[in-house]
């Protein structure tokens, strides 16, 4: 009995350890909702401890910046939960990378698209209001538009490594109409002129890319 309860047991680093990441994910939850209710200009940092139910130094201590604790909140929201993995080393992500053909590739890369979508759209709008007005979120947003190139591009060149690529076809150039079908630009858009579903937004990466793809006789 005393041996289980040493193995159940925490040392003082671990209990802080998840009392920090409790505090965190309380802030992140809270600005995520004051955000998506009154914008990013008219919430405060004040605002976000209050509907934490932390004192706002200690946001200040934890995040410093309304921009930085911004980032934090899309950042948790374009991965959907708060576990250290980056979009491109989900297990939708890889299937997208590794899959045998083209089309499940496909099929895969815009599920990853539309549950990003549809996670972080909102924030994205946030973002678009914004962007003008703070810097850190200008360059923010220039670094997230870079980050979806990047994984287009790494898209793209895995099929071709792999032998799923007609000849003809350049790399660099799906990548470009890629980018444009699923970048979060593409997602404002949409979202605020056509108000299209998820399910919409995703036949047409899929109807777009398999016909790009598709050898014509």
């Amino acid at each position: 009995m005393n041996d289980e309860v040493k193995q159940q047991s925490f040392s003082p680093t671990d209990l802080r350890g998840r009392r920090v990441a409790r505090t965190e994910a309380q802030i992140i939850e809270a600005a995520r909702a004051l955000f998506l209710d009154q914008g990013y200009v008219a919430t405060t940092l004040a605002q976000i401890a209050e509907h934490a139910g932390v004192g706002a130094r200690t946001v200040y201590v934890r995040f410093g910046t309304k921009a930085a604790l911004f980032s934090r909140v899309v950042d948790q929201a374009l991965v959907g939960d708060s576990e250290p993995v980056d979009v491109a080393h989900r297990p939708r992500a890889q299937d997208a990378m590794t899959a045998e053909s083209l089309a499940e590739r496909i099929d895969a890369f815009a599920d990853v698209a539309v549950a990003i979508a549809e996670r972080a759209g909102p924030l994205f709008e946030v973002a678009a209001q914004s962007e003008g007005l703070e810097p850190e979120i200008a360059q923010a947003a220039q670094a997230g538009r870079q980050a979806t190139i990047e994984l287009c591009r790494s898209f793209w060149d895995h099929a071709a490594v792999d032998g799923l690529l007609a000849k003809g076809l350049h790399p660099d150039r799906l990548t470009v109409v890629t980018d444009v079908l699923l970048c979060a630009d593409t997602v404002v858009h949409i979202r605020r002129a056509h108000g299209w579903s998820g399910a919409v937004h995703r036949a047409l990466i899929v109807d777009t890319l398999t016909a790009l793809t598709t050898r014509r006789a």
